[in-house]
């Protein structure tokens, strides 16, 4: 057991929701970070999503990674997360088809996500099924609360809501707030923040 929390584990999941966010130092996955943070459900749904796929095709990729041919591993990885993308397509359309609508053909562009398609590259086919796992949740986790983050705040600003619940009565519409424009400022925003508080933690 320690050895599967172990130190060098522990850095594998911890990495990418700092020092090493896919999102906001490696720039990754920003097309989906814009497309669907106008409200905070979808939001909170694609970053989970994107954190199951990346998690389980890592492990699947790195099971089979001995078996790949090196002049067709790319084929085989889109062949995986096609599959799990399908998957995670039919299971939302079944328990959550509003936010699945809301999500539209965003879902099946996870398919081509950077983050997911990195990480396969640069982690799962070098390491064991379980440091990958670990690596698939920090990797997805550390998109998902980028996303949180913005999607709540455009929500929150611009109908004064959160999960469609009414947090300020009679808050004036700001349609503003829902434009890629702001996601954008929002996001330019979170990174500066990001590297203001790592160049802080550096000097100490």
């Amino acid at each position: 057991m320690s050895q599967l929390f172990s130190k060098a584990n522990r850095q594998v999941f911890a990495a990418p929701l700092g020092i090493d966010n896919p999102v906001l130092v490696q720039v990754l996955g920003i097309c989906s970070a814009l497309a669907v943070t106008a409200k905070l459900e979808p939001a909170i749904v694609m970053g989970l999503s994107v954190t199951v796929i990346t998690a389980f095709a890592n492990v699947i990729i790195s099971l089979i990674r001995k078996t790949i041919p090196l002049r067709i591993r790319i084929i085989i990885q889109l062949v995986v997360v096609a599959t799990l993308v399908t998957i995670v397509s039919m299971v939302l359309k079944a328990f959550a088809y509003d936010v699945s609508v809301q999500l539209s053909v965003y879902v099946g562009l996870i398919i081509t996500n950077c983050i997911l398609m990195g990480r396969l590259e640069a982690f799962a086919m070098q390491n064991g099924p379980w440091p990958s796992f670990l690596d698939g949740v920090g990797s997805g986790l550390g998109y998902a609360y980028i996303l949180v983050i913005i999607g709540a705040a455009r929500e929150f600003f611009g109908a004064g809501t959160l999960l469609d619940i009414t947090i300020i009565p009679g808050y004036p519409t700001n349609g503003m707030m829902v434009t890629p424009a702001m996601a954008m400022i929002l996001l330019g925003c979170v990174v500066w923040a990001h590297r203001a508080i790592l160049k802080e933690d550096t000097k100490k």
